[in-house]
């Protein structure tokens, strides 16, 4: 990073998908591919980068953010629940214990956790004067409310020693930070890691790398920024479209960077200034990502695959 100033990077085009609202990438080492939700449209999409194949499936309502299970199924937020799909969405089995009103709020981004579980969090939505929280399932099947009083509850990941938690609420301007029991993954000691003026853009997805980098979607500036452990700017991802969403790694060596954006809520005057806005990015940022975590909690006996 000469003179203090961050690196400045480019990404390509990987898939014209021209999504809605696509977020929650993940990468499915054992397939080689990647997936995501567009979330308005309810759908889950997945590409293998090697050959450009595609497929995609309804969940039928929208759906917030996906991951992978231990047995190579999906864990899906939708839109009031959690449930489990079969990875090319024949099968979706809805899990008993957590729904929320979709009146007023719905579920948006989420991922599995270092300990089996899923963590998935809530916005305010339509008429919604309630507030979101932030929920986790456990491994063991119990789900309780981690994080009250949430404007909208987004991006989240942990480092890889499990002892500090990394959380996005979108109305708040900015990341914060927690120390997490790497043992349990309970939390406390939050504050703020770094703040985000909302001038420059609304702060949403985020993913840790394998250095420890925080890297963070910005709603509305067009960018992703990756942050040093300490707090500091050092590399910044520009795209051609203003509502980048998410990023997750992967590629055989997860060394690629893909991107997720979206073009919810453009006027026809910005569509056409950004035309590749809902499409899917990759960059190669020179530091490698982490394998997915994977859902391992007891919620996959009680939806057992077809035979099983």
């Amino acid at each position: 990073m000469p003179d203090g100033k961050p690196r400045v990077l480019s990404a390509d085009v990987l898939s014209a998908g021209h999504c809605e609202l696509a977020e929650s990438p993940f990468w499915d080492s054992d397939q080689q591919v990647l997936g995501w939700v567009d979330v308005l449209a309810g759908q889950v999409h997945a590409i293998d980068p090697a050959t450009g194949a595609r497929r995609r499936f309804a969940a039928g309502v929208p759906v917030g953010s996906a991951g992978l299970t231990a047995d190579g199924r999906l864990l899906l937020a939708l839109v009031d629940g959690l449930a489990i799909a079969d990875a090319d969405g024949q099968r979706i089995a809805r899990l008993p214990g957590l729904t929320t009103n979709p009146e007023h709020v719905r579920f948006n981004d989420g991922k599995p956790d270092p300990w089996g579980g899923f963590w998935a969090g809530t916005m305010r939505w339509k008429s919604g004067g309630q507030p979101g929280c932030l929920y986790r399932l456990h491994a063991d099947g119990a789900i309780t409310e981690l994080v009250p009083d949430v404007i909208t509850s987004n991006g989240l990941d942990w480092t890889s020693d499990k002892r500090h938690f990394y959380y996005i609420d979108s109305g708040r301007d900015g990341v914060d930070l927690f120390d997490t029991d790497p043992d349990s993954g309970d939390l406390f000691h939050r504050r703020r890691f770094v703040d985000i003026p909302a001038a420059e853009g609304t702060p949403d997805g985020l993913t840790i790398d394998a250095e420890g980098g925080i890297w963070v979607a910005i709603w509305g500036g067009g960018e992703l920024r990756r942050y040093t452990p300490a707090g500091a700017l050092d590399t910044v991802v520009r795209l051609p479209v203003r509502q980048v969403t998410s990023a997750a790694f992967g590629g055989p060596e997860l060394r690629d960077l893909f991107i997720t954006t979206a073009r919810s809520g453009l006027s026809p005057v910005e569509q056409r200034e950004q035309p590749l806005a809902g499409d899917i990015f990759c960059c190669t940022p020179g530091v490698a990502g982490r394998p997915a975590f994977r859902v391992r909690a007891a919620v996959l006996a009680w939806a057992p695959r077809e035979g099983g």
